[in-house]
C-alpha cells in the first residue's frame, strides 16, 4: 500500500494500490518509495546502501564529439555497474585537480597529425609541462585516432606515458582505436572497469513493464536510407571547382540535428577504384573473401562496400612488408627513412604500394588483411531544421586530382557526385558537435569565417536565427577563387542582407586580381570593427581547411586583438585563450 502521506489524491492512490498488487513484494517496496519521494515532508526513511559507490572520473578531450560521446556512454555503463562516475571535459579542469582523483579513465582523440583537440589544447600543454605527484591515482587510457596519419593516437600515447611518469598506476592497458572505435572502446571499458575492482552491488532492476520501448536509433552501424531529393551545382561555367548542394530527406527517420552538427555518409568505392586495386593484386574479383565482422562474399563486393582501398599509411605498408618480405619496402620503413616514407605516402594509394612491392600479386585473403573497414565521412550540415523540416542539406566539393600519372578522387565526395542520382537512397546518420554551437542568446553577435565549403554551417546558422526571428548581429567572411563562378549561395546571402538576418558580408576572391586576397586579409582590413564586435561579446567561428586557412585566420585574429586592443603578443594570446574557454571562439576545421 502507498503511505497516507503520499502526494496523490485518494482516488489515484487507490488505483495505484490496485496496480501494485500485481507486483512482487520487492517491486512494491521499490515503487512505493519512488512514488512517495515527491513529498518533501515524508517521514519514511529510505535505507542507505551498504557501501558508498566507488568514485570514477572520466576525462575526455574531443574535436568532433566522438570522445565526448564515448565518455558519456562509459559513465552510463559504469553507473550500471555500481560506480559513481563524473564526466569532465579537459577544457573545464586543471592538471593539478587530478591530485584529488583516485580512479581515472581518459578518452582522448588526436586531431590531424599529432595535435590535441581544440578544447583540450590548454590542458594538454599544462599537463605536459607541469610536474605532478599522483601515486594514489589508478588510470587507463582510450585513444582515438586515424591510422592514415603518421602520429596515430599520439595524444593517447602522450597522456598514458605522462600519467605513468607522475607515479600513477596503469590498471589496464591503453587501447588505440582507429576510425571504427566502437568495439575496441567496449572491450577496453569492460577490462578497465573490471580492473578497478568491485564497486558496489548494482542498483535494483527497473520494474518490469514500466520501461519505455527502445526507439530504433540510426547511427553509423545502423544508418538511415535518406532519399536524395535535390542536387545543384553551385559553381558557374568556367570554374576550376566542382561544388554541389545536396538535399536529403530525413522523413520518418527520427533523426534530429542542430546547426553546427554534421551528417555522416556511408559511401561505397567507385567501380574504377575497385578495378584498380584488383588489377594491382592480379585478381579478378569473383574470388571469395572473408571480411571481419561481416562474413564471406565476393572479393569485388567486399572491396566496393566494406573496405578502405585507397588510404595508404605506415600500418598498411607494415602489413604489406609482412606479406612480401620486400627488402626495398623494409628500407623505406626503416628508422632512417622517415622523410622518404612521408614523401612516398603523399599522393599515392594502396594499389600503388601493391604494384611497387608485391609485383607477383596477392591472394584474396592477403589483400583483405591489408585493409581497414571503409570509414564514413562527416560533412558539416548546411541547413536549419526549422527552415527545412525533415531535410538535411550539404555543401560538398568533389575531390578530383592527378598524381603519379593516375587520376585520383575522393571516395565520398565523388560517390555523391557520380554514383547517387535523384531518388536514390544514401545511408546517413547525424553526428552531434557540441563544440560548434550558436550562442544561447539570440541577441549575441556572431562572426563567421567560412571560405569555400566552410560556409556550410553558417548557412545553417543564419537560417536558424532568421527562422527564430532573433535580433543578434551577424557578420560573414566568405572567400573562394572567383566571384563570377564560385560565390556559393550568393543570392541567399543577398536575401539575408536585405532581410537583416545577415548584418555584414565581406568577401575575398583570390583569383580575381593579380595578387591573391584571402579572408584573413579582409579581417585585417576590418580590424577596428571586428575588435569592437568582440568587445561587445561576439562569438567567433571558423570552418574549413585546417592545413593553412585556420592557422592564417587565427594569426589574423591575434593581430587584430594585439593592435586594436593595444596588447602585447602574450596578452593577445591570453585574450584568445579566454575566448576559447568561454566557448566564444569555436572551430570546425578538417
Amino acid at each position: 500500500m502507498l503511505p497516507e502521506h503520499s502526494p496523490f489524491s485518494p482516488d489515484l492512490r487507490r488505483a495505484l494500490d490496485g496496480l501494485m498488487a500485481s507486483f512482487t513484494p520487492a517491486q512494491r517496496f521499490w515503487l512505493a518509495g519512488y512514488l512517495s519521494a515527491g513529498d518533501s515532508g515524508a517521514a519514511t526513511a529510505v535505507p542507505a546502501p551498504a557501501a558508498a559507490a566507488t568514485k570514477l572520473t572520466i576525462l575526455y578531450g574531443s574535436e568532433s564529439g566522438n570522445s565526448e560521446k564515448l565518455a558519456d556512454l562509459s559513465a552510463k555503463d559504469a553507473k550500471k555497474r555500481g560506480f559513481s562516475p563524473t564526466v569532465k571535459n579537459m577544457a573545464d579542469i586543471q592538471p593539478a585537480d587530478l591530485a584529488k582523483v583516485e580512479n581515472l579513465l581518459v578518452i582522448i582523440s588526436t586531431w590531424g597529425d599529432g595535435e590535441p583537440p581544440e578544447t583540450a589544447t590548454a590542458f594538454y600543454k599544462a599537463f605536459m609541462s607541469e610536474t605532478l605527484s599522483l601515486p594514489k591515482l589508478r588510470f587507463s587510457v582510450c585513444a582515438l585516432g586515424d591510422t592514415s596519419y603518421e602520429k596515430f593516437c599520439q595524444m593517447g600515447k602522450d597522456f598514458d606515458a605522462r600519467l605513468e611518469s607522475f607515479g600513477a598506476q596503469r590498471i589496464h592497458p591503453r587501447v588505440d582505436c582507429d576510425l571504427q572505435y566502437e568495439k575496441p572502446h567496449r572491450a577496453w571499458l569492460d577490462g578497465a572497469l573490471a580492473a578497478f575492482g568491485p564497486a558496489v552491488a548494482a542498483a535494483p532492476a527497473a520494474v518490469v513493464g514500466f520501461a519505455a520501448p527502445a526507439a530504433t536509433e540510426h547511427d553509423k552501424t545502423n544508418p538511415f536510407g535518406a532519399e536524395l531529393k535535390e542536387r545543384v551545382l553551385l559553381n558557374g561555367k568556367g570554374t576550376a571547382k566542382e561544388t554541389w548542394h545536396y538535399e536529403l530527406s530525413l522523413e520518418g527517420s527520427g533523426l534530429t540535428y542542430e546547426p553546427g552538427d554534421s551528417l555522416g555518409i556511408i559511401p561505397v568505392n567507385a567501380p574504377d577504384m575497385v578495378e584498380g586495386i584488383l588489377k594491382a593484386a592480379k585478381l579478378v574479383g569473383t574470388e571469395k573473401a572473408s571480411v571481419p565482422d561481416i562474413g564471406s562474399k565476393t572479393l569485388a563486393d567486399a572491396l566496393r562496400e566494406d573496405l578502405d582501398i585507397t588510404a595508404l599509411s605506415r600500418p598498411v605498408l607494415t602489413k604489406l612488408l609482412e606479406l612480401t618480405k620486400s627488402k626495398k619496402l623494409a628500407t623505406l620503413l626503416g628508422d632512417g627513412a622517415k622523410d622518404k616514407l612521408k614523401d612516398y605516402l603523399h599522393g599515392r594509394w594502396i594499389m600503388d604500394a601493391i604494384e611497387d612491392f608485391a609485383s607477383k600479386g596477392l591472394s584474396p585473403e592477403a589483400l583483405v588483411s591489408l585493409l581497414r573497414p571503409l570509414p564514413p565521412r562527416l560533412y558539416s550540415i548546411a541547413s536549419s531544421p526549422l527552415a527545412h523540416p525533415d531535410e538535411v542539406h550539404l555543401t560538398v566539393a568533389s575531390v578530383r586530382y592527378e598524381s603519379f600519372g593516375k587520376q585520383r578522387k575522393g571516395v565520398t565526395s565523388t560517390y555523391l557526385a557520380d554514383l547517387v542520382k535523384r531518388g536514390d537512397v544514401v545511408p546517413v546518420y547525424t553526428n552531434q558537435n557540441k563544440n560548434f554551437r550558436l550562442p544561447a542568446s539570440g541577441d549575441t553577435p556572431i562572426i563567421m569565417v567560412g571560405p569555400g565549403t566552410g560556409v556550410a554551417p553558417f548557412r545553417a546558422f543564419v537560417e536558424h536565427r532568421a527562422a527564430l526571428e532573433q535580433q543578434g548581429k551577424s557578420w560573414l567572411f566568405f572567400g573562394d577563387q572567383r566571384y563570377t563562378y564560385d560565390f556559393l549561395y550568393q543570392t541567399e546571402w543577398q536575401d539575408h542582407l536585405a532581410s537583416k538576418a545577415l548584418t555584414k558580408l565581406d568577401v575575398a576572391f583570390s583569383r580575381d586580381q593579380p595578387e591573391k586576397i584571402y579572408v584573413q586579409q579582409r579581417m585585417l582590413e576590418r580590424a577596428k570593427e571586428l575588435y569592437a564586435w568582440l568587445e561587445e561579446g561576439a562569438h567567433f567561428y571558423v570552418c574549413g581547411d585546417a592545413t593553412r586557412m585556420a592557422h592564417d585566420v587565427n594569426e589574423a585574429l591575434l593581430t587584430v586583438v594585439e593592435k586594436q586592443g593595444g596588447k602585447s603578443r602574450e596578452a593577445a594570446e591570453a585574450y584568445i585563450e579566454d575566448l576559447k574557454k568561454a566557448k566564444r571562439y569555436q572551430r570546425d576545421v578538417y
